[in-house]
């Protein structure tokens, strides 16, 4: 018994394994499914009315994973590119994560979705919250402007109920929905109504069912959105009115999004109409609409808002512009105490400096601390638990391990072979098409490559003909392996990360990886322990034949 300890050391350490790679991946996304904001609690208070209102109301059309490219192609959309020269456009930029239910969150409240309290994924419709933090609607409602909302039904969640007088909300989101949208919003632009936020779906859709931004479909489902906005202009009078078209994502090329990719965090601004100073401005922040859009109404700055508003875009008075400026820095006072409070942390915002970047790095300079603080004994513990098997390997090197590394190097060019050449994914949630396809996914490919991985290490070291002892440690010297390389991954996210998403949301591209690797140990563990037994089975077969 004595001589199979370490066989059987290896079969109860591969359980153990599995086991902490289940709970560690499961942990993982429902970390980031339920993570709220540090502010949850204690958000700021909303300040005081701006004031003036600079257009009688104001009508957001928000195309739905509309790319930048698609918005500037006038062939696609025509009337969009007419609206663009008649008024203010701008390339707008997000931040990660790139889903909707985030970016419908960054756009009514004008805060990043580490601080804004939106959900960090797309959460089913029974599982979405209402905005904890001051939101564009909520602030028009106080100030006695009537709302009102014509789209999917995830707003009806998201955006505080009270706050919007008139709504219409649709599961559906392909072309018809969009059609009852549209029948919905254009008596709500008849009506009394100063601010209305129109939500068409289609090229979303098209992305994700339709064969994505490439497809010929996603231009026409474009093209759609394009005969729709010119309906609602047709019924707005921009010498009085504002229009303002954008979008709250845009989709990698084979479909999806919600990752880091830069073409996912890009997208199209287009204002024109009353209160509004013509011209092409660069580039903006997805976090600039609420305060702009608070700016042209008259209302307060949305109290989370991390956002500019751009004075250039408007026509103002140098005495509005003064009365503008006096409350953002307030506001953004307010908001920084909120944050170190929320904290447990000091620090102060320079002065002399413009006050919404000055805030913005103030507060970058405060999370940074708490996270270095924090990085500091997780990159030690890392470095030791990657060490430790590291060093056993070079002590114990010698040519039999040659053959478990080189199936272990097979097995992982096959996986990634799979993943990023043949199905070209990118290593981001913009490729995972839901969780049991994620499941799905690795389960099949992390098979086929640990078979034939395995087989490289079982047969290139000749191990089925020196007995079942021998098969049965190759085997599984090959399967430690493989999960040793897939452990590096996630002890980095571990030491940028940490081991769950507590306070702020992780860095993307690593904590994605490590969810990959943590996925695929789960399956080389348990696949690995099935082929140790068959190759202790075909080496005592051969055993007996021989």
């Amino acid at each position: 018994m004595k001589q199979y300890r370490w066989l059987i050391i290896g079969v109860v350490s591969c359980l153990v394994l599995a086991a902490v790679g289940y709970f560690w991946a499961t942990g993982l996304m429902d970390s980031v499914f339920n993570y709220r904001s540090p502010l949850r609690n204690s958000p700021p208070a909303p300040g005081t009315p701006l004031g003036t209102q600079l257009t009688r109301r104001v009508i957001i059309v928000l195309v739905d994973a509309l790319r930048t490219d698609t918005a500037l192609d006038s062939q696609v959309m025509p009337y969009l590119n007419e609206l663009r020269s008649q008024g203010a456009s701008a390339t707008m930029h997000s931040q990660p994560p790139s889903f909707s239910e985030p970016g419908y969150t960054t756009l009514l409240t004008g805060a990043w979705p580490d601080i804004n309290d939106g959900p960090a994924v797309n959460l089913d419709y029974e599982e979405i919250p209402t905005f904890t933090q001051d939101d564009i609607f909520s602030a028009a409602h106080r100030l006695g402007l009537r709302t009102a909302i014509s789209g999917y039904y995830w707003f009806e969640k998201l955006v505080p109920q009270q706050a919007v007088d008139a709504g219409f909300y649709t599961p559906g989101e392909d072309a018809a929905a969009d059609q009852d949208v549209m029948n919905a919003a254009l008596p709500m632009l008849a009506g009394d109504y100063q601010l209305v936020l129109i939500h068409l779906d289609q090229v979303d859709y098209a992305g994700h069912h339709e064969g994505g931004p490439l497809d010929p479909r996603w231009n026409a489902a474009a093209a759609r959105c394009d005969d729709y906005l010119r309906q609602v202009v047709s019924a707005l009078d921009l010498k009085l009115d504002t229009v303002i078209v954008l979008s709250d994502h845009g989709q990698i090329d084979r479909g999806g999004h919600g990752g880091p990719e830069p073409v996912t965090l890009l997208e199209p601004f287009v204002m024109a109409g009353a209160g509004i100073r013509p011209g092409q401005y660069g580039n903006m922040n997805m976090v600039d609409i609420a305060p702009m859009i608070a700016a042209l109404l008259g209302t307060n700055i949305p109290a989370t808002s991390q956002g500019h508003i751009l004075t250039n875009m408007l026509t103002l008075t140098p005495e509005q512009d003064t009365t503008i400026q006096a409350a953002l820095a307030v506001q953004q006072d307010h908001l920084f105490e909120a944050y170190t409070a929320a904290l447990g942390a000091t620090g102060k915002v320079p002065e002399g400096r413009e006050v919404v970047t000055a805030t913005h790095n103030a507060m970058d300079s405060v999370r940074a601390r708490r996270l270095s603080g924090e990085r500091l004994w997780r990159t030690l513990l890392a470095l030791i638990i990657a060490a430790i098997p590291a060093t056993i390997l070079v002590l114990r090197r010698n040519k039999k391990n040659l053959w478990p590394a080189i199936g272990t190097l097979v097995y992982v060019l096959l996986f990634n072979f799979r993943y990023a050449i043949l199905d070209g994914r990118t290593y981001s949630l913009s490729s995972v098409e839901g969780q049991m396809w994620l499941i799905t996914y690795m389960a099949t490919t992390a098979l086929v490559a640990l078979v034939i991985g395995w087989l490289v290490a079982v047969f290139g070291a000749g191990a089925v003909r020196l007995g079942s002892r021998k098969a049965a440690e190759t085997s599984l010297g090959f399967v430690f392996l493989t999960i040793y390389l897939l452990a590096l991954p996630v002890l980095v996210s571990f030491a940028v990360n940490g081991p769950l998403v507590t306070w702020t949301l992780p860095e993307f591209y690593t904590s994605y990886i490590a969810l990959l690797s943590l996925i695929q140990g789960l399956f080389v563990a348990v696949i690995g322990l099935l082929l140790t037994g068959i190759a202790t089975g075909m080496a005592w077969l051969i055993a007996k034949l021989t």
